[in-house]
């Protein structure tokens, strides 16, 4: 799993092996090895293969097929603020439907703040 999906990320990029080891302060025969499944990286290294491809280690490992999983929860930016305590807590584990009942409410009370702010 993780072979795959580190080579084809590679190939995204258009990047050969040794340069890519050279991104990330391996050898050509590390990257080889991780793409066939001879060798895996270290933790260190596994998270500079994710910080340089955008994706998380659990993606990479095969984990998960999302290789972003909280760009895509369908939570807006600004709520991801862990000072908004409990309606955050609350959104981040509600149900779907719930979640979108939430969403709503935010989107109300955003729209009402931006017409008293003209």
């Amino acid at each position: 799993m993780l072979g795959d999906r580190l080579k084809r990320l590679r190939l995204e990029k258009k990047l050969t092996q040794e340069e890519l080891g050279k991104k990330i302060n391996v050898t050509k025969v590390s990257i080889s090895g991780y793409e066939n499944g001879n060798r895996t990286p270290d933790t260190e290294t596994l998270q500079k293969l994710a910080d340089f491809f955008n994706v998380t280690t659990d993606y990479l490992l095969g984990r998960t097929d999302d290789p972003n999983p909280s760009e895509s929860d369908g939570i807006p930016e600004e709520l991801k603020d862990p000072s908004l305590g409990l309606f955050f807590k609350e959104l981040a584990e509600a149900p779907e439907e719930r979640r979108e009942q939430l969403l709503k409410i935010w989107e109300i009370l955003k729209s009402e703040g931006d017409r008293n702010n003209k």
